[in-house]
């Protein structure tokens, strides 16, 4: 399991743990300061006399995107379409309606959750919602 922080706070720690054991300390006081494996200390003492390169950090890339980036350049292309051009009522775009487009046109079957964070972080929108308005709501009163 991955240690918690990121990859430049990992090699930091790795680091500093060579830089102690060499000077002097003990792998296991090393190890104990630093909240990590005594058999870890080891480890990065070995490796850097062997090859220092591998105590460089390493970002931990993550799951592969369902949608290139083509696609979701794609996506935002139908979204500004709006929403009646795919078959709905109104030109209100939610999670649910996205998903079902992506599904329709990719074949990727999105998450509703996980259409929004899409939504968000890639086509970097926010969701829509109608709003709500009172029936007996005179316009005409509220223009004058």
């Amino acid at each position: 399991m991955r240690p918690i922080g990121t990859a430049e706070e990992l090699e930091r720690r790795r680091r500093r743990a060579v830089e102690l054991v060499k000077q002097g300390e003990s792998p296991a006081k090393v190890a104990y300061f630093l909240g990590c494996g005594r058999s870890s200390v080891y480890t990065w003492v070995k490796l850097d006399r062997e090859a220092p390169e591998r105590l460089v950090a390493r970002p931990h890339p993550g799951p592969t995107p369902r949608l290139t980036n083509e696609q979701v350049g794609e996506l935002e292309g139908l979204l500004l379409q709006g929403a009646r051009a795919h078959g709905w009522p109104n030109d209100l775009w939610n999670a649910h309606r996205v998903a079902e487009v992506i599904r329709r046109r990719f074949g990727v079957e999105y998450h509703v959750e996980h259409a929004r964070k899409l939504i968000r972080r890639r086509l970097n929108r926010a969701g829509q919602r109608p709003q709500r308005r009172a029936k007996q709501r005179n316009e005409e009163g509220i223009a004058r």
